[in-house]
């Protein structure tokens, strides 16, 4: 029996562990619809430049977005297209848990009603 890697599970913790911050996804989501610039980014997204810098710095490095040079601005954008269909999925993902949630508050309401 082949004894099991365990550098892809790390690889696949370290791609999430890069999108885990809520600053990094709402880029991710912006850049979904086109490459950006950092201003853009920051005035699409009302976060300081610091701030959207930071996090595409870290983005960059985990190959999750692409820089673009055009003179002596620098364009984002998804380095792979599929990026966007795994945040349509996890919205979907979000979007049933959140429905189970309100059906649980409402059953909880008929509940406090019944007492």
């Amino acid at each position: 029996m082949r004894p099991v890697s365990h550098d892809l599970p790390t690889f696949k913790a370290e791609f999430f562990r890069a999108l885990a911050h809520p600053a990094r996804i709402r880029i991710l989501e912006a850049l979904v619809r086109g490459e950006r610039t950092v201003g853009q980014l920051q005035k699409d997204l009302d976060l300081e430049q610091s701030l959207v810098s930071q996090q595409l710095a870290i983005l960059r490095a985990k190959n999750v977005v692409a820089p673009r040079k055009h003179g002596t601005t620098v364009y984002y954008t998804l380095r792979d297209p599929l990026l966007s269909d795994l945040l349509d999925v996890a919205r979907k993902i979000f979007n049933k848990h959140l429905v189970g949630t309100q059906d649980l508050l409402r059953e909880l309401r008929r509940e406090r009603k019944t007492r």
